[in-house]
C-alpha cells in the first residue's frame, strides 16, 4: 500500500522557549515516545542489503519536528527498551587510501569495507558495500568475534568473495562512533536510519559533529515515501554524504577532496542553521531549500 503522503502535516519549528529551556536529548527522547516499536525479528522483514540509498544532512535542531512528523508513519526498532542504539565502526583502506579515491572521483564499482560493533549487545560484523555500475548498495557481512586493525584468516577470506578488492593491502584506518534511530514504514517496505553524535576518530585526533545528523532512506527502488515528503516539507534537499569519506576528510585534510568540496559548503551551513534554529524562532519556508 502507498504512504499517505498527504496526510504527512507541515512542519512548523519548535518554539524557542522550548529550545532554550530544555536539553536536545531530552526533546529527542520525548519524541521517541511518541513511535511503535518494532522488534530485531520483525525487522528481518525489511533488511534491504540490496537497495537504492537516499541521504539527507540535517541540523540537530530540527530533529525534534522531524521525529514528530515521522512518528505516525514508521516503527521505530527498540532492543530491551532501547531505542537509541550505539554504533562503533572501524573503517579499512590501503595506506594510500584507494578506496577512498575511488569515491572521491565518483566511480562506480567502488567498496567500502568495515567492522561494525552493537555497543548495547556487543555483537560485531566485518562488513563489505559494494556500489555496482547500476548505482545500487549491496552489503554482506559475516560475524566476527572481535574486531581489529588486521585482517584476520576469517576476513581475507570473505574479501576473496569481492573481485576487485580481495588483493587490496587494508587495514583498519580509523573509526566512526554514532548513535543511530532505525525506523521501519509501517504501510512500506522501507527502513529509515538516522545517525547523531558523529565521531571521528584516530591515533592523532577527535572530531565530532554533535549539530549534525544523517538521515539515510533504504528502499528497493527510489520512489516516493513520507521521508522524502517531510524532507521536502521542510526545504531540506537529498544529496549524498558517506560517513566513510566525511571521516577521511576529516582525519586526512591533505587528502585530495576537490569533488567534496560541496560537502564542505552543506556541512558549515548545516552547522550555522542549527544554531540560528537554536536560538531564534521562526517558520521554516516551504519554498527555501536549507541544505544546498
Amino acid at each position: 500500500m502507498a504512504p499517505d503522503i498527504h496526510a504527512v502535516q507541515p512542519i512548523s519549528h519548535l518554539r524557542t522557549t522550548e529550545l532554550a529551556s530544555r536539553p536536545f536529548p531530552e526533546l529527542i527522547d520525548q519524541r521517541l515516545m511518541q513511535f511503535d516499536p518494532i522488534s530485531l525479528d520483525d525487522m528481518d522483514a525489511v533488511k534491504l542489503m540490496d537497495r537504492t540509498d537516499t541521504k539527507f544532512l540535517v541540523p540537530l535542531a530540527l530533529l525534534p519536528d522531524l521525529l514528530d512528523r515521522f512518528s505516525d508513519h514508521y516503527r521505530l526498532l527498540t532492543v530491551n527498551d532501547t531505542r537509541q542504539c550505539r554504533y562503533q565502526t572501524l573503517y579499512y583502506d590501503t595506506a594510500d587510501l584507494r578506496l577512498y579515491h575511488r569515491h572521491q572521483s565518483g566511480k562506480l564499482n567502488r567498496f567500502k569495507v568495515r567492522a561494525r560493533t552493537y555497543v548495547e549487545s556487543g555483537i560485531s560484523f566485518f562488513e563489505v558495500k559494494h556500489k555496482n555500475n547500476k548505482g545500487r548498495t549491496v552489503k554482506k557481512r559475516i560475524p566476527q568475534a572481535a574486531v581489529s586493525p588486521q585482517l584476520s584468516d576469517l576476513t581475507r577470506g570473505f574479501l576473496n568473495r569481492f573481485p576487485g578488492c580481495e588483493a587490496l593491502p587494508l587495514v583498519g584506518l580509523f573509526w566512526i562512533d554514532y548513535t543511530r534511530l532505525t525506523l521501519a514504514g509501517k504501510q512500506t517496505a522501507e527502513r529509515l536510519t538516522i545517525d547523531l553524535n558523529l565521531t571521528f576518530r584516530n591515533e592523532a585526533r577527535q572530531i565530532a559533529y554533535p549539530e549534525l545528523v544523517i538521515v539515510e532512506l533504504k528502499q528497493n527502488r527510489a520512489q516516493e515515501s513520507v521521508c522524502r515528503q517531510v524532507m521536502k516539507q521542510a526545504g531540506i534537499r537529498q544529496g549524498g554524504l558517506s560517513k566513510y569519506c566525511f571521516g577521511v576528510m576529516n582525519l586526512y585534510p591533505s587528502v585530495k577532496q576537490n569533488n567534496f568540496k560541496r560537502h564542505w559548503q552543506t556541512i558549515r551551513k548545516t552547522q550555522q542553521q542549527h544554531a540560528a534554529f537554536a536560538t531564534t524562532h521562526y517558520p521554516l519556508n516551504r519554498n527555501a531549500s536549507l541544505v544546498h
